[in-house]
Parts: C-alpha cells; sequence; structure tokens
C-alpha cells in the first residue's frame, strides 16, 4: 500500500477534525477525497504529509510510519500542492524551481523539463510577480513533481485553470499513474473528478462516509437514473402504461415526450419495454446519478 491509515483522530479541544479514519490506498491509483469546507479533508492531507501530529492512530506512507525517525528520508519521496500556493514574486519561474529543487535535494537539471512538462517554458524568465493565477497554479504543480515523487498529495489543483489547462493537467496524471506514482486529489469540482478518480472517499465531518469507484457509490446509494424518451404525443399513453408496469414509478409527460426516474434495478426491464415500440421510439437518453447528486445524497 502506498498509503496506509488506522484509526486516525485529530482533536482540536472540543473540535474533531478528523474522527477515526482507517483508509487503504494502493500504489499507482488516483484517489478522490471530497466533502463540505470543514469535513477534515486539509487537516487529513497535513496528518499524511507529517504536518501535523494525529491525536491518536498510525499512517503509513510510502511504507513508513509518519513521525518516525526515516519518515524524514520517506518525505523526499512526497510532492505537495497546497489549496493556495504561496510563491517569491521576484523570482522568476526558473529560479523558483531550482529554488525548492534545492529543499528537496533534487536534480536542478531537471527543472527546465519540468516548466516545459506543466506548459511554462515560455515563461521561465518572467517574474513570478507577472504570472496569472493559471500560471502560478501551473509553476505550484510543477516544484509538486519535482524529484520524482511516489505519492502526490494535490489539494484543489485545479484552481484557476482554463479548460485546456485542466484537460492537460489530468493528462500529466494519467502519465504519472502509468509510471506506478500514486495520487490523492482534493477538489470541489466533483463534475472535474467524476471521470478522472479511480476510486474516492466522502468525508462528513472528520469520517469516511462513503468509500468506493464511482459505479461502487452508484449502486450502493440506490438513487435513480433518469430515462427521457422522445415520442409523438399519440404514442405517450403506451409508453407511460408498459413503463409504470414495470418499474411501478408513472412517467412525467415532457414537451418532447416522457421523463422516467427509474429505479436502478428495473433499468434492463424499462429498456426492454420500450423495444416493441420499435420506431415510434424518436430517441432515448440514460442519464446516470451524477458525483454530485451522490455528494449531496450522502452528505446531506
Amino acid at each position: 500500500m502506498a498509503i496506509s491509515l488506522r484509526g486516525v483522530r485529530k482533536h482540536f479541544g472540543a473540535l474533531h477534525a478528523v474522527d477515526g479514519v482507517d483508509l487503504d490506498i494502493p500504489q499507482g491509483e488516483i484517489f478522490g477525497l471530497i466533502g463540505h469546507n470543514g469535513a477534515g479533508k486539509s487537516t487529513l492531507f497535513k496528518m499524511m504529509l507529517g504536518l501535523l501530529a494525529p491525536t491518536s492512530g498510525s499512517i503509513l506512507v510510502a511504507g513508513t510510519p509518519v513521525g518516525g525517525r526515516n519518515f524524514r528520508a520517506a518525505r523526499r519521496q512526497l510532492g505537495y500542492l497546497p489549496e493556495n500556493v504561496v510563491l517569491y514574486d521576484n523570482l522568476d519561474g526558473l529560479e523558483t524551481l531550482h529554488f525548492f529543487a534545492r529543499l528537496k535535494g533534487a536534480p536542478l537539471a531537471e527543472c527546465p523539463a519540468m516548466l516545459e512538462k506543466v506548459g511554462l517554458a515560455h515563461a521561465g524568465k518572467r517574474p513570478v510577480r507577472e504570472y496569472s493565477k493559471g500560471m502560478r497554479q501551473r509553476l505550484g504543480f510543477a516544484q509538486a513533481l519535482l524529484g520524482s515523487p511516489r505519492v502526490l498529495f494535490l489539494d484543489e489543483p485545479t484552481n484557476g485553470l482554463d479548460p485546456q489547462a485542466i484537460r492537460d493537467f489530468y493528462a500529466t496524471l494519467r502519465g504519472l499513474q502509468q509510471q506506478g506514482v500514486t495520487v490523492i486529489i482534493t477538489s470541489h469540482i466533483l463534475a472535474e473528478l467524476q471521470e478522472r478518480v479511480d476510486r474516492l472517499a466522502i468525508l462528513v465531518s472528520g469520517k469516511v462516509e462513503a468509500l468506493g469507484s464511482v459505479h461502487e457509490l452508484r449502486e450502493r446509494t440506490g438513487l435513480p437514473l433518469i430515462i427521457e424518451v422522445d415520442l409523438a404525443p399519440q404514442d405517450c399513453h403506451d409508453a407511460l402504461h408498459v413503463l409504470h408496469q414495470v418499474t411501478g414509478v408513472k412517467p412525467a409527460q415532457t414537451p418532447s415526450g416522457l421523463q422516467l426516474q427509474c429505479p436502478r434495478e428495473h433499468k434492463m426491464a424499462a429498456l426492454a419495454a420500450l423495444t416493441p415500440l420499435g420506431a415510434r421510439v424518436q430517441d432515448l437518453r440514460l442519464h446516470e446519478p451524477s458525483l454530485e447528486d451522490m455528494f449531496f445524497g450522502i452528505s446531506a
């Protein structure tokens, strides 16, 4: 396991920021950590990085106990991009990476290639004070990648990035995953994470309320999917009857036909029931519950 937590708690007086978390993240997984503000995500990140000591419990990162005497060496295998990137405005992009490379003991020679990797090769000699928010974010990502880390902690990493930069960012993560790098990522943009993480955990009040792949969470929450059927008005009655019969749910009529909130266990029966209508079905759309739907269903 790249990361293993057992019974991890962090209390600040009466506030139980993290309250009994057990979690295993295997090597090479892209893992999402989501929750409302104050759910404990940042506190959990800081404990896994060794920046905060847990009140109780144990944390292993890269096979090493966090806070143990060997963790200083193991920390060199970690990369971290904080939510709010703080950089030195008077340094240029390349000087900034040189600074972080010296702190990490990483070769200075890899810094130009890292700027290229995040799309900042053209701005390497420009002072950071002239960087946009998105450019600062990419420079922060570049410093997290220095030293070829085996585990990456990314806290709201796409803040300020435009759509193309977000696509490039996740393409980079997939490339790193293929090299065996483990990625733990938090984001409030749930639609962005939905198709891009292997598994995720939903934190509520310091506890892991749900854990699994997006598909597993869909199955577990049991939220209905939406079936939209486009039909001519004269065909709606027949379709409404058969859908109501097999699902137990009465479809709603829409300007283009019918809409059904279909229980997941009746999905295939509903589709089979529409087959005899043949060409009278002009179009059909299935909408699975989104990660946002599941998040609010679990954390409400």
